[in-house]
């Protein structure tokens, strides 16, 4: 495991008890480097939506935790928020939650002379994912996708 995916999971689990305290569900954690500074990120969700109280208590109850835990050697900024609309598709509950709703799926390399596809999910699993397209049903393996999200229109 990876220093980074090491630093998510603990992050992960702690997230996990104080969501569950606070009746909201975790949806991802995500460490990463932007120009040069480290950022924390904790993604919350909760039926009606999050709201910045939500994101505020979370943040509160995460921040001691994390230093209690003193796992980041790095200085980094803890940001809590909303997945958003377009949210990627990475965890087993991410796909439990997106099944039969609208995707949009990029691979790295040209399927069928495309990169990029729009349908609903039909199943996942850790070999792959399968959309209904216009065409009819396509499976990709988990190594051609670059990226997969919630669909949203305006």
């Amino acid at each position: 495991m990876s220093r980074k995916e090491e630093i998510e999971q603990k992050t992960w689990e702690l997230l996990g008890e104080i969501t569950e305290e606070l009746g909201i569900r975790r949806v991802d954690a995500e460490y990463v480097k932007e120009g040069g500074e480290y950022y924390l990120r904790c993604y919350i969700d909760k039926d009606g939506g999050v709201q910045i109280d939500d994101c505020e208590a979370v943040s509160r109850a995460l921040d001691p935790k994390l230093d209690e835990g003193d796992f980041i050697p790095d200085a980094y900024t803890l940001e809590v928020s909303s997945p958003g609309l377009g949210r990627q598709l990475r965890r087993p509950h991410d796909f439990e939650f997106a099944a039969g709703r609208e995707v949009e799926l990029k691979t790295f390399k040209a399927v069928d002379g495309k990169k990029e596809f729009k349908g609903n999910l039909i199943s996942s699993d850790d070999a792959g994912v399968t959309i209904s397209l216009p065409e009819g049903e396509k499976t990709f393996s988990r190594k051609e996708i670059s990226s997969i999200r919630l669909a949203f229109d305006f």
